[in-house]
């Protein structure tokens, strides 16, 4: 969905905006957290911001600013100096400064403390509130409770269960639960 890799089969549409047809289009509209290794550890948070918001036509430097304010982020620090909940924290501020309108987050709360976890969420609930989209794998299921609507159950990359939250709880009280209960009956669901 976000280049990296080549898709076998099917296709991808944003707004009406195929993949491999709209790249630039495309990419305009998704805001991108993995969970590791992608920012140039030896750069400061200002030089990692100038690689960043070049590829965007959309980008606001205000709102960037507003996020490391926020955020508590000197953009002088080097980043190889930040905490992994400091580079989540300026992963966030680098996705959500462009008004993509897709987040797509990949393990974005593994390896926080509790008070980031907190912020992180809520941060998620009010972008849902602006009417982004909001799409993260996560082993934990503790943050789909907080801030899912819908859920996919994935197994060794089979889809074990899709579904809204509500659908999916089937009358647990946690997701947990849910998955563990799916994933006990051997993926019946």
């Amino acid at each position: 969905m976000i280049g990296v890799l080549q898709y076998d089969f099917g296709e991808i549409i944003i707004d009406g905006l195929m993949l491999g047809h709209h790249e630039e289009e495309y990419k305009e509209k998704i805001g991108i957290v993995f969970d590791s290794g992608y920012f140039y550890e030896n750069l400061t948070l200002e030089e990692m911001k100038k690689i960043i918001s070049a590829a965007y036509r959309n980008w606001d430097e205000e709102v960037y600013q507003g996020y490391l304010k926020n955020y508590k982020l000197d953009s002088k620090l080097k980043i190889e100096t930040l905490s992994q909940g400091m580079k989540m924290k300026y992963a966030l501020a680098l996705a959500l400064s462009h008004n993509a309108e897709i987040l797509i987050f990949d393990e974005p709360t593994s390896g926080l403390d509790p008070k980031t976890r907190q912020l992180f969420c809520e941060e998620m609930i009010d972008q849902k509130k602006h009417g982004r989209t909001i799409l993260f794998s996560t082993h934990i299921t503790s943050d789909l409770d907080k801030i899912g609507d819908n859920i996919i159950l994935m197994d060794r990359g089979r889809i074990l269960k899709e579904a809204t939250k509500q659908e999916f709880l089937m009358g647990e009280s946690t997701v947990e639960a849910a998955m563990a209960n799916l994933i006990t009956e051997g993926g019946k669901a």
